[in-house]
């Protein structure tokens, strides 16, 4: 990228070799060969110059990445020749890249790097959405944009939890792959869905839910939940930040909580290790199925980013570098 002008600008070019460490690395060095590189909504912001961690351009886009470790600094937790992935935040559309390791995992051979790619940034959230919501077994998680890549995660996730998942989707695609990805109910956001949570509830209300989309339909989310219940606000896919009454909270004794592991990390030091050894152990038990929406060759890597802005792709946007 060239410019901030959206993700449509996107060209092939050359950038420099990677220097140094990840900002995010604390000083350790670890480069990998880039096999298969994830895009998110960072990258559709990033384009635009609106994501809250921008950085000037030219630089390369994709959010993530999974490959091969070429070179690792000792203490840094990997060695050269381990297959991992990780949030790489911008950087991973290219033959070679940085990554942090409190935000990389080593993939098991069974993992592709094309799955792999699709791993850290929807099952981190996932998982830390689910642990700050303090789901139990046996609870009612209501979650919005249930296709996307967060979604499928929370899906793929709620056993572990036991929870169940009603999903809300906006399509019949995006319905029908909620139902594969393990859906205990799907409910669609162009019809009465707040009436039919309630219903399949016996009336209580959900016990938490889990809101990557945020817009219109945020208020409604406070009705859908029963009293004492959570909210986690995951992100604002749908464009519009919602306002809060709140009384809502007062006179229900609701939870409105919002998870950022950055920040977290500067009051809590460790919590993204302890995210990321949760991953880590998930994908070692094989507990991990991520799933792959669209993929794209390298030389299709613009249209790979207008897709991803489109907002309308179901699970992970992968980008492959080498088959």
């Amino acid at each position: 990228m060239k410019t901030l002008d959206g993700p449509e600008s996107a060209r092939p070019g050359e950038l420099p070799e990677p220097e140094g460490a990840h900002e995010r690395a604390r000083g350790k060095r670890v480069l990998i060969d880039v096999h298969a590189a994830g895009l998110s909504f960072i990258d559709a912001l990033q384009a635009q110059g609106v994501y809250q961690y921008a950085t000037p351009p030219p630089y390369a886009p994709g959010s993530e990445a999974a490959g091969i470790v070429r070179e690792a600094d000792a203490g840094s937790g990997f060695e050269v020749g381990d297959r991992v992935a990780g949030i790489t935040f911008w950087g991973g559309l290219a033959e070679r890249c940085l990554i942090a390791p409190d935000y990389s995992v080593r993939l098991p051979d069974a993992v592709s790097f094309v799955d792999g790619a699709a791993v850290y940034l929807n099952y981190s959230t996932a998982w830390y959405a689910y642990y700050r919501a303090g789901v139990t077994e046996g609870q009612t998680v209501l979650l919005h944009g249930a296709a996307g890549g967060v979604g499928s995660a929370v899906l793929d996730l709620a056993p572990v939890f036991g929870a169940r998942v009603i999903a809300v989707v906006s399509s019949d695609e995006k319905a029908r792959l909620a139902e594969r990805s393990g859906a205990w109910a799907v409910l669609r956001s162009d019809e009465p869905w707040l009436e039919q949570a309630r219903t399949l509830t016996d009336g209580h209300g959900v016990d938490v839910v889990l809101d990557p989309v945020g817009g219109d339909r945020f208020t409604d989310s406070l009705r859908a939940m029963r009293i004492g219940g959570t909210l986690v606000v995951i992100g604002f896919a749908g464009g519009s930040i919602p306002e809060v009454k709140v009384n809502r909270l007062l006179l229900r004794n609701l939870t409105l909580t919002g998870i950022s592991m950055d920040s977290m990390d500067t009051e809590r030091p460790g919590e993204l290790v302890m995210v990321r050894d949760a991953v880590q152990r998930l994908l070692d038990d094989g507990r991990i199925h991520p799933v792959v929406g669209e993929r794209f060759p390298f030389e299709r890597g613009t249209d790979a980013l207008v897709r991803m802005a489109e907002g309308s792709t179901a699970g992970k946007v992968v980008v492959e570098l080498a088959p």
